[in-house]
């Protein structure tokens, strides 16, 4: 197999792919650039993007999840913020640039799994409706955001959860849309790890 190395960072021994799926994303280089991107933040203190997907699985490792369920929600770490690099953050935001909706388009090529490419396209949304409603004080948007939301993940409501939680639990996160979301959320089973 190919080194899967930059600088000094062997991506195979950081991330520790476990399918050919994951290995192969590994060696593409459009989503490789995605996983060197990143500085240290707010919410990301770690920095590159392969960094928080370490954290992201090693969360997902501490799950008691059946098999299918560990494989979809590693591909959705692997994946969720790789194209961050890609996003476009000018005013007006034009929110079919967003890392998400990229990285979804992205996995399309690769996964048929209509849970995985929703989770990833949404993977944020429970923040922005939790952000909308309680920092921003519109609480008719956020309803309706969150309505949006519950729409796009019925059926999978839980594995959306699982990985929000998995994704939250990371660097120096605000804890509280995760808060929120457990307790206003229905149809979830509440985990803790």
């Amino acid at each position: 197999m190919k080194e899967l190395i930059t600088g000094n960072v062997d991506l195979d021994k950081e991330l520790r792919p476990e399918t050919a799926l994951e290995r192969q994303l590994l060696g593409i280089p459009a989503f490789r650039r995605g996983l060197f991107w990143g500085v240290p933040r707010y919410g990301h203190p770690e920095g590159e993007v392969y960094k928080h997907i370490k954290e992201v699985l090693a969360n997902i490792d501490r799950l008691c999840v059946s098999g299918q369920q560990r494989e979809q929600l590693r591909l959705i770490a692997f994946v969720h913020d790789s194209f961050k690099y890609c996003e476009d953050k000018r005013r007006p935001r034009d929110w079919s640039k967003h890392h998400a909706v990229l990285a979804r388009q992205f996995l399309e090529q690769y996964s048929s799994d209509p849970e995985v490419l929703s989770i990833v396209e949404w993977h944020d949304e429970a923040y922005y409706c939790w952000r909308t409603t309680h920092l921003y004080r519109q609480p008719e948007a956020g309803e309706l955001r969150l309505q949006r939301l519950l729409r796009q993940i019925e059926g999978h409501r839980q594995l959306y959860y699982l990985f929000f939680k998995c994704d939250t639990l990371t660097g120096d996160k605000n804890k509280a849309p995760l808060r929120w979301f457990e307790a206003e959320i229905p149809n979830i089973e509440r985990v803790d790890f």
